[in-house]
């Protein structure tokens, strides 16, 4: 499917629901990704494309830094639901070079090198893990900040080849995805009983506080930058793929 014709249904799509999405998008591309990072989005869209396709592919990133109760449930979810999880890391040499140069905790000493630890831990590794498939679903809401905002339902990805980057989710705000995972009974991640609203990396996410919007945990010791890993924006709160095919 060409960039012009995405942008097209983007249009087409923007008044559907999720499941709708979904299902234009396993009928539109032969190989359609979940990429889950097992927060609430990812239980909501696996239990929707499994009432869509037979065996969804899921990607998900193992950083090397992810908190115990996010391995918990990716076992959860794959003893529930028939689908195929693709587990991806990061590559040891780049690891290597990267602990050698900052040390284990380098992602605290700067924003540069806060950045450079997410791109080796999670940008490159699901730019590997894209390769093989024809369009990606994210469980981005136009709610959760300021930088989502103009998420679109969906749009071409330049910095994966061009394929489509599919958002069913981002015009649902979050109480709408919670209302569902009752509804539906669905496994959900245990620390946000504990207050976390936004989950990524152990060392790199806390509970909020009250009055703190849903993505303050995230490198809260950073105060003015965008709560982005470089995954969907830059840190100028550009699309990043937009940025990277300048």
């Amino acid at each position: 499917m060409t960039a012009v014709a995405i942008d097209l249904s983007a249009v087409d799509l923007e008044g559907r629901g999720p499941e709708a999405v979904l299902e234009w998008a396993y009928s539109t591309f032969r190989r359609v990704a979940i990429v889950a990072s097992f927060q609430a989005e990812s239980s909501v869209l696996i239990h929707m494309a499994s009432a869509i396709v037979e065996r969804p592919e899921v990607v998900t990133l193992d950083t090397g830094r992810l908190p115990q109760e996010t391995y918990d449930l990716m076992d959860r979810i794959q003893r529930r639901y028939p689908i195929h999880l693709h587990v991806h890391t990061p590559d040891p040499d780049e690891i290597a070079e990267l602990v050698a140069a900052g040390g284990p905790n380098l992602f605290r000493e700067s924003v540069e090198l806060r950045r450079r630890c997410c791109e080796v831990r999670k940008t490159l590794p699901l730019a590997r893990a894209l390769s093989r498939f024809d369009a990606w679903v994210t469980g981005l809401r136009r709610d959760q900040s300021g930088e989502r905002a103009r998420t679109p339902i969906v749009r071409p990805d330049p910095a994966h080849g061009g394929m489509a980057k599919i958002a069913p989710l981002a015009t649902w705000r979050r109480q709408r995805v919670w209302d569902y995972i009752h509804q539906h009974g669905l496994e959900y991640h245990e620390l946000y009983e504990q207050g976390y609203t936004s989950i990524g990396c152990a060392p790199c996410t806390r509970a909020i506080g009250s009055g703190e919007d849903e993505r303050a945990g995230r490198w809260w010791w950073e105060r003015s930058e965008p709560k982005e890993c470089g995954l969907h924006w830059s840190d100028d709160g550009q699309l990043a793929s937009a940025k990277r095919a300048v």
